[in-house]
């Protein structure tokens, strides 16, 4: 029986920081989950930048089906979480499971990852203060203002942490995940 891995996601989440890891993993050899509030049908989104735009875009990504909702989430039952970005962590911040599944992880001090505006969750979770946290480069505010420091960085590793910026810092992302994986000797 494979290691299971849990993906905290929502609607509005980036296609790409979900699908990356989601796929990533599985080849890993981990079973992969996706928690949401609600076990149903996810519309996710992909955002891209426009010439001419201050910021990103937002456009209708793909469909994926939760696999369980953050209420019946036994944290126990998984070895590592993700935490994608895109707008789902602007709503899942302000549930008291998606909050209670995320300090059980700083708590044990097992792998998490996070990226874009997932660390808006961490934020919320209080488990910032004190440690190194990359994220979308807008947000290194809200990182601040948790406790936490902002590292402008792709695969930025704080103990059982990783972070980055978002979709383009995919691989190295991931890859320095995989090395906390490793260290923490979580094998699929």
């Amino acid at each position: 029986m494979a290691d299971k891995i849990l993906i905290l996601t929502g609607d509005a989440a980036e296609t790409l920081e979900v699908f990356y890891p989601y796929h990533r993993l599985q080849e890993a050899g981990y079973e992969v989950h996706i928690g949401a509030p609600e076990k149903r049908k996810l519309q996710f989104v992909v955002h891209d930048f426009v010439d001419g735009f201050d910021t990103y875009t937002e456009k209708p990504g793909h469909t994926w089906d939760a696999d369980i909702a953050f209420a019946d989430v036994n944290p126990d039952d998984y070895v590592a979480i993700v935490v994608p970005g895109g707008r789902a962590p602007e709503y899942i911040r302000n549930n008291a499971d998606a909050k209670r599944i995320v300090q059980h992880f700083f708590e044990k001090n097992e792998p998490v990852a996070a990226t874009c505006h997932g660390p808006l969750l961490l934020a919320a979770a209080g488990v910032l203060k004190g440690r190194t946290t990359s994220a979308y480069p807008e947000l290194a505010i809200d990182v601040e203002t948790a406790g936490g420091v902002f590292e402008n960085g792709g695969g930025v590793i704080d103990g059982n942490l990783v972070s980055a910026r978002a979709w383009p810092d995919n691989g190295t992302w991931m890859k320095a995940f995989l090395e906390v994986l490793e260290g923490a000797r979580v094998t699929a």
